[in-house]
This record gives structure tokens, C-alpha cells and sequence, in this order.
């Protein structure tokens, strides 16, 4: 009886984490009718439903949103536990899983993540590339990478980039045609670029400062992308201004393919910090990957 809990018990807490039958399934290497019965056999040993079904989706019970959150720390305490035994051998292997944006996987992580692979060949690495401010906790991240003034006050930063700007640019020939703006307030008469927020679902005002002054602009275009890479190209064909990191078009810069406008309204700002929970039990794997992104 207990090894049937047990074992029913882990694959609840799939379940309702993932609410699907579908990717709970999958990542218990089941089938989703095994998995089912399952369930069904769970609630009927201790008499109590824990999940509400529908034809589309799955969703835990009042009773199954109790159980979920009493036993997830004790769970997430074993597994630190195995992780830490682990840990006891000559070589540091493990699992370490991050979220970060796309700018920052670019620019920070992966330069690191590629010798630090080949270094420890038994840690494994899991990014997942996430523009949105994702809950680390909820998503069972081990870490996440935000700019310095996004990271929760509960959270341990650890700083592993510069401080760095954003960039308005667009090409001669869009501002031979459209004129050079002077003032941030001058861009509602520029066709922009926008980027749409995955966590709001907005699009991302554009943030300036100067003298103190903090200004937000909605700016209105053709076009929205979420892909920075294609935001740069829009930028350089001509199809509007593009708000960017700048270190991603320092080099088109140069060459005269993008020109910069609205420099003085754009200062430096604090960079990218890996954060984490304090309370938790860290690996000698992460410790590992937190030193090389330090040193970075």
C-alpha cells in the first residue's frame, strides 16, 4: 500500500503541476491511460477527488490543491537530498535548469555555457529561453537571469554582467525619409518597431531618461516581433526604429548599416544578475556555474 501511494502520489504531483495528462504523461514515461488509472485508483484509496477533468483539461481539487502544496517541500526536499549524495562523487554532475531572456542567452550565458559543457561533460544544463519575468519557484527553475532592478528583493543576485544601454537605431535611409527624432516624444511621428510583452501582453514601452527625467513611450508601427535578431533586420531594411541592446549593433553601427539616434536619452543602466532562492540547497553543480558566470 505505501509503495502504491508513493509511486501514485509523485505522479499526482506531475499532474498537477503540469495540469495535463498529456505532459505529466510524458515526462513520466507513461501512458496517459496508465496514468489515468492512476489517479482514479489514488482518489478512490483515500477517498477524496483531487482532480477536476474536462474533455480539454485537468485541474487540481480544492482537497488536490491542499495535498499539492503540503508534500511539494518535502518532495523538492528529498530530491535536493539525492542531488546532494550525488554530489559526493569525484566528478560534479547534475541537473541545473535556468530561464533568461533572449538578449541575455546570447550575451551572457551561452559564451559561458559552451567551455563550462566541456569542462564537466556529467552536468547537465537546461535553459529555457523565456522573455516574460517567469516565477522560478513555480516553474522549479534552479535560477533565473534578470537585469539588476527586475530581481525580487528575496532573492540572492549574483551580478554576472556590465551595466549596459539600449540603443534607438535605424537606417540612413529610413531617417533620410523620415527625419532624425530629437526627443523621445518625436517617435509618435516614426514608424517603430514594436515588442510585445509575453507576461503582460502588451507591447514594451520604450523606457528613456535624461536631467532625471524618466519618460515611457508607447511608440505605434507596421510591424511587432518578440525576435531580437529580426527586430535588427526590420531596423536595417528600413522598416522603422528599433529599441535594442546596444552591444547587439555596436558592429552594424560601425559599418553604417544602422544609425543610432536619441543617445542622450539613453543611459546606462544596471546589467544582468543570475538570482535565486536563498532558502534552497544549491549543488556543487550549480555552485560551479555560478563561480564561471561570475568570472565571465
Amino acid at each position: 500500500m505505501l509503495k502504491d501511494n508513493f509511486n501514485d502520489l509523485l505522479s499526482f504531483m506531475v499532474v498537477a503541476r503540469e495540469r495535463s495528462f498529456t505532459r505529466a504523461a510524458a515526462q513520466l514515461g507513461v501512458s496517459q491511460s496508465a496514468l489515468s488509472h492512476a489517479m482514479r485508483n489514488l482518489e478512490a484509496r483515500l477517498d477524496v477527488r483531487l482532480l477536476t477533468r474536462t474533455t480539454r483539461s485537468v485541474a487540481p481539487t480544492e482537497a488536490g490543491e491542499q495535498l499539492f502544496t503540503r508534500l511539494r517541500p518535502h518532495l523538492l526536499e528529498i530530491e535536493q537530498e539525492l542531488t546532494a549524495l550525488r554530489d559526493t562523487r569525484d566528478k560534479p554532475a547534475g541537473n541545473i535548469r535556468i530561464t533568461a531572456g533572449e538578449h541575455a542567452m546570447n550575451a551572457v550565458l551561452w559564451p559561458v555555457l559552451k567551455p563550462f559543457m566541456v569542462e564537466y561533460p556529467e552536468i547537465n544544463v537546461e535553459v529555457t529561453v523565456d522573455n516574460g519575468l517567469t516565477d522560478i519557484v513555480d516553474g522549479r527553475f534552479d535560477a533565473g537571469v534578470r537585469l539588476g532592478e527586475q530581481v525580487a528583493k528575496d532573492m540572492i543576485a549574483v551580478r554576472i554582467a556590465p551595466d549596459m544601454r539600449m540603443a534607438v537605431v535605424g537606417s540612413a535611409e529610413y531617417l533620410a525619409r523620415h527625419g532624425v527624432p530629437e526627443t523621445p516624444e518625436q517617435l509618435n511621428a516614426h514608424r517603430c518597431i514594436n515588442m510585445r510583452l509575453p507576461t503582460l501582453g502588451g507591447v514594451y514601452a520604450w523606457e528613456f531618461e535624461r536631467d532625471g527625467r524618466k519618460l515611457r513611450v508607447r511608440v505605434e508601427g507596421q510591424l511587432t516581433l518578440n525576435s531580437l535578431p529580426q527586430r535588427i533586420d526590420a531596423a536595417e531594411s528600413g522598416l522603422g526604429l528599433a529599441y535594442v541592446p546596444e552591444d547587439t549593433v555596436e558592429e552594424a553601427i560601425a559599418q553604417g548599416r544602422l544609425v543610432q539616434v536619441l543617445e542622450p536619452w539613453c543611459p546606462a543602466f544596471d546589467g544582468y544578475h543570475l538570482y535565486y532562492p536563498g532558502r534552497r540547497q544549491h549543488t556543487t553543480a550549480f555552485a560551479l556555474l555560478v563561480e564561471a558566470l561570475r568570472k565571465r
